[in-house]
C-alpha cells in the first residue's frame, strides 16, 4: 500500500522530466486527475490520457520540454503531506516566483489553481508547488 500517492504521482513526473521522457505513467485516481488536468491548463505538460489497462486504469501525463531540451517543470514538490496538512484561509494562498509557478489547492469546490481559488475567495489544503 502506498503512502502518499500524490507524492507518488509528482515525483513519477520529476524524475520522467529529468530522465527526458516523453510521458510519465501512474496509477490513476480522481485526484491526480485533476492534478494532472491543472498542469496542462496552465501549459507546464501537453495533455494527460487515461488508459485502460484491464485492472484499475493507467494515467498517463504527457511532458513538454523547452526547445534546448530541458523540462518545463523545473521544480515540483509536495507541499501538504498525510502526516502534516497545511491549510492556507483565501488571503493566505502562497504566490509561487511572483506568479510565474503554481499552488495546488484542494478546496471545498475541487481542486483548483492559487489563481483560481484567489479569484473564487476560497482556501484550503495546499496539495503541491509547481515552477
Amino acid at each position: 500500500m502506498m503512502t502518499d500517492p500524490i507524492a507518488d504521482m509528482l515525483t513519477r513526473l520529476r524524475n520522467a522530466g529529468q530522465a527526458g521522457h516523453r510521458w510519465a505513467d501512474m496509477p490513476v485516481s480522481r485526484m491526480k486527475i485533476e492534478i494532472a488536468r491543472l498542469l496542462a491548463e496552465n501549459h507546464f505538460v501537453f495533455g494527460y490520457k487515461v488508459l485502460d489497462d484491464g485492472a484499475h486504469g493507467v494515467l498517463r501525463v504527457y511532458l513538454k520540454y523547452r526547445d534546448e531540451g530541458r523540462p518545463i517543470i523545473r521544480h515540483i514538490e509536495r507541499f501538504s503531506s498525510p502526516g502534516r496538512r497545511r491549510y492556507v484561509g483565501r488571503e493566505d494562498i502562497p504566490r509561487v516566483r511572483n506568479g510565474l509557478g503554481m499552488a495546488i489547492l484542494s478546496t471545498s469546490r475541487g481542486v483548483l489553481s492559487d489563481r483560481t481559488a484567489r479569484k473564487e475567495g476560497v482556501g484550503g489544503e495546499v496539495l503541491a508547488i509547481v515552477w
